[in-house]
């Protein structure tokens, strides 16, 4: 379905960011995986070639805050693969800190990676694919974007304006034949559901109307319809991938 196709994954290196990478790669896609730190990333790295030695990847752990190191890892990722046709924004921190323990520190940190880093990059992606005709961009919400949390405001709040990053930017990139789309994960089984109870993680799909939490793969294959052409005519959607669960 990617056939071709050169893709930037930003929090790339476990859980969904790490099923989208795979998922990719195994529909022809060349990929860059984006990771915090350079052991992170080369783990990543060493667990794809393990899994198919032939499949064309790379890595990289650029600051997604500071634009000049957003800027030359995309030069990078162009000098080596010729193009960029898909950008990821998943990189992302939660929090659930009551307000009266939330430290604006930890509120602007969430906001800097959860919100600014995905400006930053699909600033430095949006000349490149313009220059090559069009691409996609697909941002990681949340379904906390639609209903909040009860706690860790932080968090809900970067998802509620990660989503209107979306809709804004894909009416104004429509033009250059850029589309911009989000999904809005429910929950899903990455390490922090894996380390809870058995109990609970069956008290929490009972409330699921599908009767389980998500997997990584469910996530990674709606990244996989939005960055393919079956989705040519969808950009400014936020697709939850939820099983209809409600926070």
């Amino acid at each position: 379905m990617l056939k071709g196709k050169v893709a930037i994954v930003t929090g790339g290196t476990r859980g969904i960011g790490y099923a989208i990478v795979e998922t990719f790669l195994k529909n022809g896609a060349k990929v860059a995986l984006m990771g915090s730190r350079q052991s992170t990333v080369d783990a990543a790295l060493e667990k794809l070639h393990s899994t198919d030695p032939s499949w064309d990847v790379m890595g990289l752990w650029p600051a997604l805050d500071d634009y000049a190191e957003v800027q030359l890892a995309f030069d990078q990722v162009r000098e080596k693969f010729g193009r960029v046709d898909i950008l990821v924004n998943n990189a992302g921190v939660s929090a659930r800190e009551p307000i009266y323990d939330y430290e604006p520190d930890a509120f602007k940190k969430i906001m800097d990676l959860n919100v600014t880093a995905a400006f930053l990059c699909s600033k430095a992606a949006a000349p490149i694919m313009r220059a090559e005709g069009g691409g996609s961009i697909i941002n990681t919400s949340s379904m906390v974007s639609l209903y909040g949390q009860p706690s860790g405001v932080g968090y809900p709040t970067s998802k509620f304006a990660i989503n209107g990053l979306t809709k804004s930017l894909a009416r104004e990139l429509g033009k250059d034949n850029i589309r911009v789309n989000a999904v809005a994960p429910g929950v899903t089984r990455t390490d922090m559901v894996a380390a809870l109870p058995p109990e609970r993680v069956e008290r929490i799909a009972a409330g699921i109307p599908l009767g389980r939490v998500g997997e990584p793969q469910d996530i990674a294959n709606g990244f996989l319809f939005l960055a393919s052409d079956l989705a040519s005519y969808v950009t400014g959607e936020i697709l939850s991938i939820d099983g209809a669960a409600m926070n």
